[in-house]
């Protein structure tokens, strides 16, 4: 059994269970993974404790780092709160850091208080980590004090670090049994959490797409766990906002959300860089073409010039209708059909989740009013449904989602979305609006006609009201817009990008404008879909789209029929090696730098070797020192051999009297 979904992860195991293999297993995939070694080195005759060193160290990647925290025991926290968002760490293992913790060299010290600092960072922690610790509950108690310490200080240990983990895993003979899982951990603190998650793995989808041999039965519904539908966004009760990465105003209740917030930009550097290095890769043609964004997005996100494949990816399904002309032409009950028909793991969106392994949440958002008569939403209510997609984004960030994808099933959300542009963008209603397809596959211009008329007299009636975000988003907007707003900005607070499909999701970007700007350049546009209201929204936003497509399967479905694709693009990107060539280049760059290096040690260093003894302007002697008395010239036979000769002198210029004394006269020549 293998669990996807969490950030921290606990593995417990006795001696020689395979916790250690295990532990490395979860962040083989990983580009890079900072392995944190707690225990000390031993004494240097135990030969057989240096064996065991030597293998965990044999089992390390090359691309490996590894970091020791053996000297300081309150350094380990210090290193996990440390930790980036994009980083991987593998902290082996908790019994040898307890070893430390308890050695009197680092004594009197409140062992309780650091094992609970210890506690919160891993809590806190941003990274994808993964801690080992010996399991030794389980054996006979010690006879010896220092033994009993021992056990038990690393069971308190293992206790608080398995509840501040998404994940504890008990290994035993190799074997792996998950004590906790992510699904659990959320279940615990349910009472904020309004929305419905269905995670429906590829394996188990497939399954149920096949009857059963015996009598036809389809057994879908026994494989997937019970949903609760929510009608409204409530807040939620004494939860505090988590806002790590901003600073943001908060009142007594609750988070605000207000014009003008300073949230984080992607990395302005890795992304140019992964582009560079995408030009050194050994691949036989001329490159990834227009798929390089996919590369060059993922690294400024992920903050890494080799961006990781996104391994776990959440779709956010919002489901909320629209009274009035908006929702002319949709059948009553059709987008709930279709909500429900995701929960249980039908219909496309879910089987397309399921073969990319992401999990799938519907979402309730509030309903909103015919906007031709009314606010779609009164002001309160816009309120509570930014908030409410703020927290969304966030629970997918503590879950370790890598990726967001926002879909949307309401009836009526193209004429919203239509409303929304025309107030941010100034579009023309009838240019931005789709074509109404009926189900059997006819276009419905009646309806599409009634859906014109419909944001036409909303406009008219908002003529005079304000066209900032929340104003937009409670007149004309709606539930499923302002919630899909409150994701985005959530989402760019947590670092988290997400993959546009539709209308909601680029109109929610339109008025995530006014509210933080740093908002669309954490927005991926796989496919524009043909929509015209989503083309429009993407050349206002700067956001490209990736492919051409044309798909119509409803929004959010097109982006998952790209997913694989894009993945693949990244996985390449992070393991091809460079061409030999530039291999070639790299190790003459190197050698090069070697011999200059070499050069400056023999030379005197480099500015010895860079200085060069200027040529004389004219004849004359080549040095301004003292001449030496002039010594008779030796004998033929005791002439120095050539290899000593005296260098030449300078050859005098034209016209010049050939030398012959050893006096040079005023102006530069000699007497005959």
């Amino acid at each position: 059994m293998s669990v996807d979904g969490w950030n921290t992860v606990l593995v417990l195991g006795g001696i020689r269970s395979g916790k250690s293999e295990f532990a490395e297993s979860l962040v083989a995939e990983a580009p890079t993974v900072r392995y944190v070694a707690t225990s000390a080195a031993g004494d240097p005759t135990d030969a057989e404790w240096a064996a065991r060193l030597k293998a965990h160290r044999d089992r390390r990647p090359g691309g490996w780092t590894t970091e020791e925290t053996a000297d300081d025991p309150r350094r380990l926290a210090d290193v996990v709160a440390s930790a980036r968002p994009n980083e991987t760490l593998l902290v082996d293992d908790l019994g040898g850091w307890v070893t430390v913790l308890l050695d009197p060299a680092h004594q009197p010290a409140d062992d309780t208080a650091t094992v609970a600092e210890l506690a919160d960072a891993v809590r806190a922690c941003p990274a994808r980590l993964v801690v080992v610790s010996p399991e030794v509950g389980l054996s006979l108690v010690p006879t010896t004090p220092l033994g009993r310490a021992f056990t038990d200080a690393l069971g308190a240990a293992n206790r608080a670090v398995a509840d501040a983990c998404d994940a504890v895993v008990l290994v035993v003979a190799g074997q792996a049994c998950w004590l906790k899982t992510p699904a659990a951990s959320a279940g615990a603190g349910a009472g904020a959490v309004t929305a419905t998650q269905a995670t429906v793995p590829a394996v188990a989808a497939q399954a149920a797409a096949t009857a059963t041999a015996g009598g036809g039965r389809d057994d879908r519904a026994a494989a997937l766990p019970e949903v609760l539908t929510p009608t409204t966004a409530p807040e939620p009760a004494g939860v505090p906002w988590a806002a790590p990465t901003m600073a943001l105003p908060v009142v007594a209740t609750g988070l605000v959300i207000q014009p003008g917030m300073e949230l984080p930009m992607p990395d302005e550097y890795a992304g140019p860089q992964a582009l560079e290095r995408l030009a050194t890769l050994d691949v036989p043609g001329a490159g990834l073409g227009v798929l390089e964004r996919v590369v060059g997005f993922a690294a400024a996100t992920q903050g890494t010039p080799t961006p990781a494949s996104w391994d776990s990816v959440r779709v956010l399904l919002l489901h909320g209708d629209h009274a009035g002309g908006a929702a002319a032409g949709s059948p009553p009950g059709e987008s709930a059909r279709r909500a429900a028909q995701a929960r249980a793991g039908q219909g496309v969106l879910a089987r397309l989740a399921a073969e990319s392994g992401a999990s799938l949440q519907v979402v309730e958002t509030p309903a909103s009013e015919a906007i031709e008569e009314l606010p779609a939403l009164d002001h309160e209510q816009v309120e509570q449904a930014l908030r409410y997609g703020w927290r969304l984004a966030e629970e997918a960030a503590e879950a370790g989602v890598r990726l967001l994808v926002l879909a949307a099933c309401g009836a009526g959300t193209d004429a919203a979305a239509a409303a929304v542009l025309a107030a941010t963008a100034g579009a023309e209603p009838p240019a931005v609006l789709g074509r109404v397809v009926t189900a059997g596959g006819e276009i419905d211009d009646a309806a599409w006609m009634r859906r014109c008329a419909a944001v036409r007299d909303a406009l008219h009636r908002t003529r005079r009201s304000p066209r900032d975000a929340k104003d937009v988003l409670a007149e004309l907007g709606g539930g499923d817009i302002a919630v899909a707003t409150g994701v985005l900005l959530g989402a760019t607070a947590r670092r988290l990008p997400v993959l546009l499909d539709g209308p909601v999701g680029l109109a929610a970007g339109m008025v995530s404008r006014d509210l933080a700007g740093q908002a669309r350049h954490w927005c991926l546009l796989a496919d524009h879909g043909g929509h015209p209201a989503v083309r429009l929204a993407a050349d206002v936003l700067g956001l490209d789209p990736l492919l051409d497509l044309r798909l119509d399967l409803g929004e959010g479905a097109n982006a998952l029929t790209a997913l694989p694709l894009l993945r693949s693009v990244l996985s390449l990107a992070a393991a091809l090696p460079a061409r030999p060539d530039q291999q070639d280049a790299a190790g003459a760059d190197t050698a090069a730098s070697a011999d200059a290096a070499g050069a400056d040690d023999s030379a005197g260093g480099p500015d010895a070797a860079a200085f060069v003894e200027p040529e004389p302007a004219g004849p004359g002697p080549a040095t301004t020192a003292p001449t030496a008395p002039t010594e008779p010239a030796p004998p033929a036979e005791h002439a120095p051999p050539a290899e000593h000769a005296l260098p030449a002198v300078p050859t005098p210029p034209a016209g010049a009297a050939e030398p012959t004394g050893s006096e040079p006269d005023p102006a530069g020549r000699r007497a005959d």
